[in-house]
């Protein structure tokens, strides 16, 4: 039977490098918006030897996530690992000062898209052998000017423990991991001018993280 890997928020970062990491033993379902960014990836796992379905979908738009999961389902039946790597990160400000619009995305994308997403995947990692479901802690919640990223982050992960939870004895396996800090697109928006050659590169951390699993 084939692995089966989806990959939500896999266009570059952390997402990308689980992405080429899980190649040799998984076929990747990679889904982000971002067509050009996919398609490098697809080089990159191809280079490898590894195959990837690539899926340039909105994660917030519950319609072409269901569809993406009823195709999935059609196609292989289950999914192996889920690896939630999407997020909004607003930039920071006071809270007094938080954007509406801002926050609005960041509700949207990092909570109630997390919630869809479990529902729709769940199924599909039940009818795995052993189904694994991984989310990545970032605990800002709580740290001056992180008010909209902090607080949907941790909301995020919230739900990720109550569905780890409530499926202890039953599966899927649900896995909250703490990733070193890398050089991504995102930190470097919060960290401005941090030198980032003492940050872990994205694949080194995919390859710790997956090796702890």
């Amino acid at each position: 039977m084939t692995k089966i890997a989806l990959i939500t928020g896999a266009s570059r970062g952390l997402g990308a490098a689980l992405a080429e990491a899980l190649a040799p033993d998984h076929h990747i379902v990679a889904v982000a918006k971002t067509v050009g960014a996919l398609e490098e990836l697809d080089d990159r796992i191809k280079a490898k030897g590894g195959a990837a379905t690539l899926a340039p979908m909105d994660v917030t738009k519950p319609d072409a996530m269901a569809q993406l999961c009823r195709s999935i389902y059609d196609r292989w039946g289950h999914v192996d690992l889920w690896a939630h790597t999407a997020i909004h990160a607003a930039p920071l400000t006071p809270a007094n000062h938080i954007d509406a619009r801002d926050f609005s995305k960041s509700v949207a994308l990092n909570v109630t898209a997390t919630a869809t997403l479990i529902t729709m995947v769940s199924p599909l990692l039940e009818a795995a052998e052993n189904g694994t479901a991984l989310f990545f802690e970032d605990p800002h919640a709580g740290q001056k000017f992180f008010g909209s990223y902090g607080a949907t982050k941790a909301a995020q992960i919230a739900l990720a423990r109550s569905w780890q939870a409530e499926t202890t004895r039953t599966g899927p396996e649900v896995k909250i991991l703490t990733p070193d800090p890398m050089p991504t697109g995102t930190r470097a928006r919060f960290f401005p001018g941090e030198d980032r050659a003492a940050l872990t590169s994205p694949g080194d951390v995919a390859q710790t993280l997956l090796a702890a699993l």
